[in-house]
């Protein structure tokens, strides 16, 4: 009686000790594939003899004492031997000396059969893995009409930043010391113009129902601190009670990643996408009238986008600065004429001098039609599909 007790003691925990806890299943599921797969390459080519220990003859390669009549357990991935095997013979140190052996003599045979079948299963693995834990990154932005914030919106509406507000009131909007100004922008009048670009763009929008109003801009000036340009022009109109135009306010957002001239329309156009579900069958561009060539052309060329549907609204720069402004214009517009994407010149190394605090770029997570033309580098135009052309 007392050895059956303890027999059946024995059973309970061997039976308890070989089940798989919740948190390694799945990585048992793949050892056990790769064990199945390994053990049936094994007989097919070393024959069972060979491996239980017993020669064929003088010309059969010299067996290994690792495998003394065993077996290999798929199911627990471990050995077990044809007759009773001690419990002292199943230690781990054991069972992985024999994987090991095994696993030699596998190579001495067949090093490059060996070779391909480690990399197919660390491949295997790996693709495994990235679908088992990854998500899909689309997933949130397939979503029905009806649950975007702006399904009805059709046209967008995008007003280029240029500063960054700094002042901690909104009493003197119209001053250059309320703005974080580069040595180029000091000039007197300068922050006007930023007011009349924010203006321009309301009155816009509120001249269209199903318009989205964007202002574009990124945290461009580390000595400004985290803010954005687009913030800023949106606490601009906001202090100024949206010049009169307040039905504007609800549909006026913020695009807060751009860092040049063409990321504002690129980036702008896919946070159209992120609000609305679709892509603006009308785009509006609200900047300086001196870049209406860059924006017009070069950029609208460069996103395929139909030239018919495009419009633009410039103002005048300050009186003092316009001959250097168009001066400016000239060069960084034949930069874009060779680089139309802003990746490969001096505008690439631009763009890293306008993100001071890094910031990760959420696009084109939200409009992954066009995700092909936002890993686009090249000195040509796109040639891609997209979804306006």
């Amino acid at each position: 009686m007392p050895g059956r007790r303890k027999s059946k003691k024995r059973r309970k925990s061997q039976v308890f000790a070989q089940t798989p806890l919740p948190g390694i299943k799945f990585k048992l599921i793949i050892y056990r594939l790769f064990a199945r797969f390994l053990v049936s390459s094994l007989h097919e080519i070393v024959p069972y003899d060979m491996m239980s220990g017993r020669s064929f003859g003088p010309t059969t390669p010299k067996s290994f004492d690792a495998y003394p009549r065993v077996e290999i357990d798929i199911e627990s991935l471990g050995f077990r031997n044809l007759r009773r095997v001690k419990s002292s013979e199943l230690k781990s140190p054991r069972m992985l000396k024999s994987v090991g052996n095994g696993l030699k003599y596998y190579y001495k045979l067949h090093p490059i059969l060996f070779f391909l079948l480690c990399f197919s299963f660390g491949l295997t693995i790996l693709i495994l893995l990235s679908i088992y834990q990854t998500p899909s990154r689309y997933r949130e932005f397939n979503l029905r009409p009806e649950s975007y914030p702006f399904p009805k919106l059709k046209n967008l509406v995008m007003v280029a930043g240029h500063s960054v507000y700094t002042s901690s009131n909104c009493g003197k909007v119209d001053s250059e010391n309320s703005w974080f100004l580069e040595s180029y922008q000091k000039h007197p009048g300068q922050a006007a113009t930023f007011l009349d670009h924010i203006k321009e763009g309301v009155e816009v929008a509120a001249k269209d129902d199903e318009a989205l109003l964007l202002f574009s801009g990124g945290e461009t000036r580390k000595d400004a601190g985290p803010r954005s340009e687009a913030q800023s022009y949106w606490l601009v109109a906001e202090s100024k009670a949206w010049f009169g135009e307040g039905n504007v306010r609800g549909r006026a957002l913020t695009e807060e990643h751009a860092r040049d001239s063409f990321e504002n329309l690129l980036f702008s156009v896919c946070r159209f996408r992120e609000l609305t579900g679709t892509y603006p069958q009308n785009i509006t561009v609200v900047s300086y009238d001196f870049k209406e060539d860059r924006f017009a052309k070069l950029h609208r060329l460069a996103i395929g986008f139909p030239e018919t549907h495009f419009f633009y609204v410039g103002t005048p720069t300050s009186a003092t600065s316009q001959s250097g402004a168009r001066k400016g214009e000239a060069l960084v517009r034949s930069q874009f004429e060779k680089d139309p994407y802003g990746c490969v010149s001096s505008l690439h190394h631009k763009k890293l001098r306008r993100d001071p605090f890094h910031r990760s770029i959420p696009y084109p997570t939200g409009c992954p039609e066009i995700e092909g033309l936002f890993k686009y580098c090249g000195t040509s135009l796109y040639g891609g599909h997209l979804p306006w052309a």
